[in-house]
């Protein structure tokens, strides 16, 4: 993962201004959802995934730096986390979190205490 979690890896793929929207996301254990929105904004990039019925509709939260690689071809996109990790993340409410900072920091510290495990 990325030294800085809102941040993409210089060699994962990402290329800025690339719509992300209904990429498919697969952890390092399967598919997890598709991408809904996403952000290249410098220092808070970040894809919202639509995990459907796999968590039962719930939306993810997962920060730029924790992307391995985008598969733009097969437009898929790996990230560097577990479905488990995934699913115990913090809630994400669309409609009350982007653009929280205070939220963006509990995100940034749950997916920073996984790095490298």
């Amino acid at each position: 993962m990325s030294d800085n979690i809102w941040g993409y890896e210089q060699n994962s793929g990402h290329t800025a201004g690339t719509d992300l929207i209904g990429y498919k996301v697969e952890a390092t254990d399967g598919h997890i959802g598709k991408v809904d929105k996403h952000s290249d904004d410098v220092d808070s990039a970040y894809l919202v995934v639509d995990t459907g019925v796999w968590i039962f509709g719930k939306h993810v939260l997962l920060p730029a730096g924790t992307v391995r690689s985008i598969d733009a071809a097969d437009q898929k996109i790996f990230v560097e986390l577990t479905k488990e990790q995934i699913k115990n993340s913090p809630e994400f409410d669309k409609d009350k979190h982007v653009g929280d900072a205070g939220y963006h920091q509990q995100v940034g510290e749950y997916y920073g205490s996984h790095r490298n495990r």
